[in-house]
């Protein structure tokens, strides 16, 4: 895929903000999620990753934006379990106070557990946080956190996923994780944090996507862990 044609294709896809009422973020059908309610281990897949089943689609919205940021006197990390290894997120509260309390309360309630990496494009993004696994879901609310005009999404960046049409900044529970060495992207996508450990699990699960953006093999999120430092 070409640089351009990968931007296009962001601006279409990175969507599932605010819930059901949102339009269409994703190319994954329903069809495609299976039916089992965990993902259960079974043999060693490619690329290190344990052959699991893809989790039952979870229903779309139903949560409650935080009244409360973050206190900034404090680290918060987030570590998520995945069939194909674990990676830590440290979080920018300064920088989008919202969605880092969003994604913090999400994490906590089990929001995360037991979705997919739904959307893998090698050597730019994955992308998670849909309960569906369409790539149109969402927590039921959004937030705001207009990112400044020197916001650069580089390798191991964090940010926030959202429609076409919505502000830059608006945040909902999608999330994307950057592979390549510079996106190339404008300064539209509040940026929660960096990965500060487990970048090679990242760039392992960037490496399971096809040209349709489809994961090669399940990609499941089994647990979110928040740590307070």
């Amino acid at each position: 895929m070409t640089r351009a044609a990968a931007l296009l294709a962001l601006a279409v896809v990175l969507a599932g903000c605010g819930g059901g009422t949102q339009s269409a973020g994703g190319d994954t059908t329903t069809a495609e999620i299976a039916t089992t309610t965990a993902p259960s281990t079974t043999a060693q897949g490619p690329a290190g990753c344990r052959s699991v089943a893809a989790p039952k689609s979870k229903p779309d919205g139903g949560q409650k934006a935080p009244k409360e940021p973050l206190d900034p006197a404090k680290t918060y990390t987030v570590a998520i379990d995945t069939n194909c290894g674990s990676f830590t997120i440290k979080l920018d509260q300064k920088q989008s106070p919202h969605a880092t309390a969003a994604f913090v309360s999400l994490a906590k309630s089990g929001f995360f557990d037991r979705t997919t990496f739904h959307r893998i494009v090698p050597g730019f993004v994955i992308q998670g946080g849909d309960p569906t696994g369409t790539g149109r879901g969402g927590p039921g609310f959004s937030t705001l956190d207009p990112p400044p005009s020197a916001a650069h999404y580089t390798r191991g960046v964090v940010a926030m996923a959202k429609t076409g049409a919505e502000p830059p900044g608006t945040a909902g529970s999608q999330f994307f994780v950057v592979t390549a060495d510079d996106a190339g992207l404008p300064p539209d996508y509040a940026v929660i944090g960096t990965v500060t450990k487990g970048l090679p699990i990242v760039m392992r699960i960037g490496a399971l996507g096809n040209a349709q953006e489809q994961p090669t093999q399940p990609v499941v999120i089994a647990r979110t862990i928040v740590a307070e430092a």
